[in-house]
């Protein structure tokens, strides 16, 4: 949905500078993009945080997020144009993310889409993040559909596993990862972007 994965990469460096913990970069986006909150502390600091100490925590590293992305905010190019065109075909729109209420409200209130999704998850609801497949299968129940009727549209390796797990098929958002990385049987197709989904007339494909 949004160009967030630089500044979530530039936040784990201020969080960690704060902390003074050293962190590989790449080897911690590999582990926690997609994971909860409180998995994401366990990972850093390599032990179990505590849930009441791991939300602090992850609080303070997501306001660090929000602060050095309210300034830059995109959407995935053509993400709002797609959304907006498969709720006029009568699709359901869902959000299964690991991110909390707070980036939930933040990404959706930036992206001012022209109607709502029809189901939220977030990752502060007691589920296993990614590439544990309940976020997803529980997306689905809310929207009221089975997940062999899904489509989850994924930027991040962990993701399109998750989506693996759930039995629901994928479309690979190649933003931050090459689609290589975000390659399966169950991937239907790869796009840089929404825009080249509308391009290639994906969503008058689907029942093709």
């Amino acid at each position: 949905m949004i160009d967030s994965m630089p500044f979530h990469a530039q936040s784990w460096i201020e969080f960690a500078r704060r902390h003074g913990l050293t962190i590989e970069l790449d080897d911690l986006m590999r582990r926690t993009t997609g994971r909860t909150g409180i998995e994401c502390m366990c990972e850093v600091f390599e032990c179990d945080v505590p849930p009441a100490e791991a939300l602090a925590l992850i609080d303070e590293k997501e306001a660090i997020y929000r602060e050095l992305f309210t300034p830059a905010f995109a959407e995935v190019a053509g993400f709002r144009r797609f959304a907006a065109a498969a709720m006029s075909r009568g699709l359901k729109v869902g959000v299964g993310t690991a991110g909390d209420q707070h980036n939930i409200a933040f990404a959706l209130s930036n992206l001012k889409m022209a109607s709502a999704p029809h189901a939220v998850v977030g990752g502060d609801e007691g589920l296993p993040g990614k590439p544990e497949p309940a976020i997803f299968l529980e997306t689905a129940r809310r929207l009221g559909v089975s997940p062999r009727e899904c489509i989850v549209f994924e930027d991040a390796p962990f993701g399109i596993e998750a989506a693996r797990r759930a039995g629901m098929r994928a479309v690979a958002i190649c933003t931050s990862h090459d689609s290589n990385a975000l390659a399966g049987s169950h991937v239907v197709a790869q796009a840089r972007d929404y825009h080249q989904l509308t391009n290639k007339n994906f969503l008058e494909g689907l029942h093709a």
